[in-house]
């Protein structure tokens, strides 16, 4: 796609915010049509897939946000004079055509397209089928704003395909692909991976891990864990899996104690045998396959460890690498957890649910990353672009 200006660029995201405004109703009836043929008992999909007028007011400051924002593409990044007269200069470049993978969840129908758009790449959206009328209606938005600023549609579509469509495409796309965002179970980004001829970012699973030191603040512990399990089950950045230093003064209080809490939200516990003896409602983990389950439910896995090493250990071998929690008074603990812990975000003393683009001052996000290659985290605008090295010469040999 050719390069636009950021006028360009800005114009388009302005009519876009007047043409979302202006078709809440049409953009709400289509979402209606979906909560009505959706007959998936998974209720976090379900909740992923429901737009709000509340909604709808996100996805416009989330187009609003990334139009002020620094356009990314042609920034120096560095720039060198060799001694032999060369000017080397690295500027950020747009990868070109961008694919992203995802089920339900039409914000990201927004999201991803303004973020690939101002980073001046074309983007397929392949969403799921449980979400095809909202994103049909978003894209429609879209196009709209495209042509009234005299520009081809074709910098965002929307693929329907099915399962079996979307694969022969990876296999022999129509079209070249620079980059693919699979964000959905591990089949699907295994398939991807495997035959993707081109760059994949891994927007993996959360199974988010918390590690209770035996100095915690149990009060603050307590607040962290509950709203980091209970405030969003959707999220893949709430918690699932709760681990205790064995050598936590009142240990069997506290684990009564949140127990207690956490059976208010109706969160149904899983926990080893050390720990069963104590929670009387939770069931008895007898399979270590479920250390590596993330539940986007209203469940939760807890146990106990020796030390924080072992702590460390169980988190990086089970975790999907998304987020890890310490709660402890101790700050050289807390850098030591955090430095060792191999996640793409690591916390002391707060909620595992500020991994997101917006509260990290990211902005709209493509995806939270759990890949190390090129970006690590909430993917937004900034890191939403490549590089290419810039060489002037005065003909110089080697």
């Amino acid at each position: 796609m050719n390069l636009l200006t950021t006028k360009q660029k800005n114009d388009v995201l302005q009519s876009m915010i007047t043409i979302i405004d202006k078709n809440r109703k049409e953009i709400l009836a289509a979402n209606q049509k979906d909560l009505v043929a959706f007959t998936n008992n998974d209720q976090a999909l379900y909740d992923r897939l429901v737009v709000t007028d509340a909604m709808i007011d996100g996805m416009i400051k989330a187009v609003d946000q990334v139009k002020s924002q620094e356009d990314p593409v042609d920034q120096i990044i560095s720039e060198v004079h060799t001694e032999n007269g060369l000017r080397v200069i690295n500027r950020t470049a747009p990868f070109g055509t961008i694919m992203i993978i995802y089920e339900s969840r039409p914000d990201v129908t927004i999201e991803a397209a303004v973020l690939a758009f101002k980073a001046n790449s074309k983007i397929l959206l392949k969403g799921g089928k449980e979400a095809v009328h909202s994103n049909m209606a978003l894209v429609n938005c879209w196009h709209e704003a495209l042509e009234e600023n005299g520009l081809d549609k074709n910098w965002i579509e929307l693929f329907t395909l099915n399962r079996e469509q979307t694969q022969e495409f990876l296999r022999n796309p129509s079209e070249k692909l620079d980059l693919i965002v699979p964000r959905g179970g591990e089949n699907l980004i295994a398939f991807v991976k495997e035959h993707a001829q081109c760059a994949v970012l891994i927007s993996g699973r959360g199974n988010n891990f918390a590690y209770v030191a035996e100095d915690a603040d149990w009060e603050q512990a307590k607040k962290v864990m509950i709203n980091a399990k209970t405030n969003k089950i959707s999220g893949c950045n709430a918690l699932d899996k709760i681990l205790f230093n064995k050598n936590i003064p009142d240990l069997e209080a506290k684990l009564k104690d949140l127990e207690s809490a956490l059976g208010q939200y109706k969160v149904q516990l899983y926990a080893d045998s050390a720990s069963t003896s104590i929670m009387s409602s939770a069931q008895e983990i007898t399979s270590d396959a479920i250390w590596y389950e993330e539940f986007l439910a209203l469940k939760a896995c807890v146990g106990q460890v020796d030390s924080m090493e072992e702590a460390i250990d169980k988190i990086n071998q089970y975790s999907g690498g998304h987020s890890s929690v310490i709660l402890s008074t101790s700050q050289e603990k807390a850098k030591q957890f955090m430095e060792q812990v191999d996640s793409a975000a690591v916390y002391h003393n707060a909620s595992t649910r500020f991994t997101d683009g917006g509260q990290m001052g990211v902005g709209a996000e493509l995806a939270i990353s759990t890949d190390k290659l090129h970006h690590r985290g909430p993917l937004g605008l900034k890191q939403l672009v490549t590089n290419k090295y810039y060489v002037f010469g005065d003909g110089q040999i080697r």
